[in-house]
């Protein structure tokens, strides 16, 4: 097989980007090393000499480049974005542009040059305050964030693109990815990073908020299972534990793992944009991709701890 991963140096598409070589696949890693965070590059400097990977410098806006990207390529795992619920409430075109506009063009490109499948990357923001939970994918979408919103009108362009061109794609509704790897503006490496510096861990509202946390190992495998799964007819698919826990619980592990039981929460006003909760139905991901979650939350904190004392401080 022949993968284009977009954002390939980032959290997920750089741990998606290991294990598709692992498994003997050629990889063509694009990605526009902004400004948002940096420190990327380490995570696939050690791939630069495999004969089987490509790293093109390519902004998802630039349709052209992308479309150069994709040449006989069989699947496209579009994982580039601006991630970020508070930046896209200061910022909501670049959210819209990167998400969007940048994902409209993913699906051009894609089409274009003739690729099989387009796996996109949405997110539960989509549901805003659910209806009802677990989140189920045929529940209202009523996003409360321009990020949501951005990701919810690439959700829509990947499904016209299936009726309108016939382009096989699904759009991953993931549910708070962590573990190694993960952003700096992630919450639990903000909790893990002040608490490994002596600080109070400091959360917003009375961190009763409840999040589905779903580990970046199990993400992934889903991910890379929506190559080879049945048609998904341009649909959204939740990818996620099925289970949910509270920010204090999470806070409360990360101390324990650190050796910090005696730093107690600050607590802070809530930010715009965040929802109460989040919790997804899995069973369809179990059923479509027969995936299932296996890391639990207190062994994936243990895991995310024991990275970023030993890599993530770099």
């Amino acid at each position: 097989m022949r993968a284009v991963v977009t954002g390939a140096a980032g959290f997920i598409g750089s741990t998606l980007t290991d294990l598709l070589l692992a498994e003997g696949h050629e990889v063509v890693g694009v990605d526009n090393f902004d400004d948002y965070y940096s420190g990327k590059m380490r995570f696939l400097s050690r791939h630069l000499e495999n004969k089987d990977f490509k790293l093109m410098e390519v902004d998802i806006l630039d349709l052209d480049a992308l479309r150069q990207s994709f040449e006989d390529a069989d699947v496209v795992f579009h994982l580039a974005a601006q991630a970020g619920v508070r930046i896209s409430v200061k910022d909501p075109l670049r959210s819209h542009h990167a998400n969007t506009t940048g994902t409209l063009n993913v699906l051009l490109a894609a089409r274009d040059e003739s690729v099989k499948r387009v796996v996109s990357s949405s997110s539960s923001s989509v549901y805003g305050n659910a209806v009802r939970l677990p989140a189920k994918e045929t529940d209202p979408a009523v996003p409360i964030s321009p990020y949501a919103a951005s990701k919810l009108a690439a959700e829509y362009y990947c499904t016209l693109f299936y009726k309108l061109y016939g382009l096989q794609s699904v759009s991953l509704r993931y549910f708070t990815v962590y573990g190694p790897r993960q952003r700096p503006d992630m919450a639990i490496r903000i909790f893990t990073d002040r608490a490994l510096d002596g600080l109070r861990p400091q959360i917003f509202g009375d961190g009763e908020q409840t999040r589905d946390f779903t580990y970046i190992a199990d993400v992934v495998n889903a991910i890379r299972r929506c190559a080879d799964c049945p048609d998904p007819k341009g649909e959204p698919l939740n990818v996620c534990s099925g289970s949910t826990v509270s920010v204090n619980q999470v806070v409360s592990a990360i101390m324990k793992a650190v050796g910090r039981e005696d730093l107690k929460p600050e607590y802070l006003p809530p930010q715009p944009g965040d929802v109460d909760h989040t919790w997804g139905d899995n069973s369809k991901a179990r059923e479509l991709l027969g995936w299932q979650p296996k890391v639990k939350i207190d062994e994936g904190l243990s895991r995310f701890v024991e990275w970023y004392k030993k890599e993530g401080r770099v």
